[in-house]
């Protein structure tokens, strides 16, 4: 006999992206210490609702994660075809700084409650975020705009030396996208 899973109700799939929302304002600023109950609280649903979702710290932490990296792969997917190739590694180099913003704060935790089924779904989303970027990469070397031989492992490795050279502070994201956007002018032809 064949069991069927119930889809989810409309009110349970609001609450997880509200919480996941939650997740990333209050993880982002609190790093991995930071309190369930305030990503609750700024969801606007109970502490039972969160475990219901989420049983564990480490579940959310890489329900958090793994939402960011879909995000990043979709949009630099989503740009393989804008008019303006630079623009469009300076916009999806910009939102990976988001990202890093967020993930400073969790990085700690990501790393130990990496699972198998985890890094096994962060490698096909990096393969594919990999694809993408090179391919608008080439593009942009194609029509000239960017110089030859810049890879997508170049950007990468740039980004994050910029994004964690910098010490936490309010000022922080300004600075590294200041950074970023200088070494992107250097990259154009």
């Amino acid at each position: 006999m064949e069991v069927r899973k119930r889809k989810p109700r409309a009110d349970a799939l609001k609450n997880r992206e509200l919480l996941l929302a939650a997740a990333r304002d209050v993880l982002g600023q609190g790093g991995p210490e930071a309190s369930l109950e305030a990503v609750a609280r700024q969801a606007g649903v109970g502490i039972g609702t969160l475990y219901r979702h989420f049983p564990t710290r480490e579940d959310l932490f890489n329900a958090v994660f793994s939402r960011e990296l879909e995000d990043l792969v979709r949009m630099v997917e989503g740009q393989q075809e804008a008019p303006d190739p630079v623009a469009a590694v300076r916009d999806w180099l910009h939102a990976n700084v988001a990202v890093v913003e967020t993930k400073r704060g969790m990085l700690g935790a990501l790393s130990v409650v990496m699972t198998e089924e985890s890094k096994q779904s962060y490698a096909e989303l990096s393969k594919r975020l990999t694809v993408a970027v090179d391919h608008l990469l080439q593009r942009g070397m194609a029509e000239g705009r960017i110089r030859q031989g810049v890879t997508s492992e170049d950007l990468m490795q740039t980004m994050y030396a910029l994004c964690y050279a910098r010490p936490a502070g309010p000022d922080w994201r300004p600075r590294v996208l200041r950074l970023l956007d200088i070494f992107l002018d250097g990259l154009e032809c």
